[in-house]
């Protein structure tokens, strides 16, 4: 099972592509986990997942979050901009895939 957290602003803009994602995986049989917070839940989420991805308006947040994220062995790396904007749930979900290894 895939553990897959995105990380925007307020946790809205990114349940769409949490939802292109989840259909990819269940298309191509891969068990995952995928949910959507809000940049003020991710203390309390980081734990719970094997990546973190960000959205483009969380983007300068990285380097605090990855050494939140260091403790738990949890990398955070952002979204590519274009598959973000055009809501490329199956880029994204192999890019996470390929960060958790």
């Amino acid at each position: 099972m895939k553990k897959i957290m995105l990380c925007c602003s307020a946790g809205m803009s990114t349940s769409l592509l949490v939802r292109k994602m989840e259909a990819s995986a269940q298309e191509r049989g891969i068990e995952a986990e995928i949910k959507a917070f809000g940049a003020s839940e991710f203390d309390a989420q980081v734990g719970n997942y094997e990546v973190v991805l960000l959205g483009p308006q969380v983007k300068y947040m990285q380097a605090d979050f990855q050494k939140k994220a260091d403790a738990h062995g949890i990398k955070v790396e952002p979204i590519n901009m274009m598959d973000y904007g055009m809501q490329k749930g199956d880029k994204v979900l192999d890019f996470a895939i390929e960060l958790i290894g």
